[in-house]
């Protein structure tokens, strides 16, 4: 769940082929991986180990960035998340309810921890989204700092792995 910041105002659904990501400049590619985790430090070593083989070598090394980030970096990615948007990429739910138990049980959470809430939904149908969310955060929020801050390491990871993989595609445009 975020917000777009300054420097993801395009939509996160913008595609740009394998190719191109691998030969476009510096100053292209990283704003496009800035989008999939706001660390500077990740997107730097990102577009740094270019050229990529394939997809999957792109993302092991979006993962292996991802367990590198120090908290600084983790910190610092964390300030372009935000808890106060919709599930990342779907419509509007229009359950006013669920909705304003989910600002909420963020607004607990961000009290108790100090940052936002990162849940990654990848996997699940659309309409169990929410209820994931809810049932996360209340979870969650019964994790001592330590404990959280590991498991937030991990859900940005995740967030971050599949914003990429649905920014690259494996083929050029023909």
């Amino acid at each position: 769940m975020s917000l777009p910041t300054p420097s993801q105002s395009q939509p996160r659904t913008q595609r740009i082929p394998l190719d191109r990501l691998n030969t476009a400049a510096v100053t292209t590619v990283e704003p496009l991986l800035l989008r999939c985790c706001g660390s500077r430090r990740w997107a730097r070593r990102i577009a740094a180990h270019r050229p990529y083989p394939d997809r999957e070598a792109l993302l092991a090394a979006a993962d292996e960035a991802s367990y590198d980030l120090t908290s600084a970096d983790l910190r610092e990615a964390l300030i372009c998340e935000s808890a106060a948007h919709p599930l990342e990429g779907e419509p509007q739910l229009g359950v006013l309810a669920a909705h304003t138990a989910l600002r909420a049980a963020h607004g607990a959470y961000e009290r108790k921890f100090g940052h936002a809430f990162l849940c990654c939904v990848d996997g699940f149908a659309v309409q169990e989204r929410l209820d994931q969310v809810l049932a996360g955060i209340r979870l969650r929020l019964e994790n001592d700092a330590d404990e959280e801050w590991a498991v937030t390491a991990e859900e940005l990871r995740r967030l971050a792995r599949g914003r990429l993989g649905r920014l690259v595609t494996s083929d050029s445009p023909r």
